[in-house]
């Protein structure tokens, strides 16, 4: 894999194969602070009262569960 800024990640939408649903976008990372990888990425959580507020949850995806990063999409496999 090609090296990428967070900035990059941030514009990729995340998609679960399990069930084709959209994720949303990358609102952070977590990185091992020894080695700089990226242990796991962070997207916000499902959107309540009708899609009008913002959850305070996040889903922590592991970085392991990524199975393809596209130019515009990235495709993980959870179980939600």
């Amino acid at each position: 894999m090609a090296c990428m800024t967070f900035c990059e990640l941030r514009r990729k939408e995340v998609i679960n194969l399990k069930d084709g649903a959209r994720l949303g976008l990358i609102c952070d990372l977590e990185l091992d602070s020894c080695t700089g990888q990226v242990n796991a990425i962070v997207v916000p959580g499902p959107p309540k009262f009708w899609g009008l507020l913002r959850s305070d949850e996040e889903l922590v995806i592991p970085y392991k569960c990524i199975t393809k990063i596209g130019d515009d999409v990235i495709l993980v496999d959870i179980v939600i």
